[in-house]
C-alpha cells in the first residue's frame, strides 16, 4: 500500500517535472509580444507610411 502510493506520488511529481514544452511557450510569448508591438508602431505610424509610399509612386509615374 505504501509502496503504491510512494509511486504514485513520484509520477506526479515526475509529470510536474516535464519541461518539454517551456522552450516552444518562450517563444510563442515572444512573437506575440512583437506583434502586439508592431502593430501598435503600425497603427501609430501608418498614415506618415502611407504618405511616403505615396511620394514615391507619385515620384516615380511623373514624367
Amino acid at each position: 500500500m505504501i509502496t503504491r502510493l510512494y509511486n504514485y506520488w513520484y509520477d506526479i511529481k515526475e509529470t510536474l517535472k516535464d519541461e518539454k514544452g517551456q522552450g516552444m511557450v518562450e517563444y510563442a510569448l515572444i512573437i506575440g509580444l512583437i506583434a502586439v508591438v508592431v502593430i501598435g508602431v503600425l497603427g501609430t505610424m501608418g498614415g506618415s507610411i502611407e504618405a511616403k509610399f505615396q511620394d514615391i509612386v507619385t515620384a516615380l509615374t511623373t514624367p
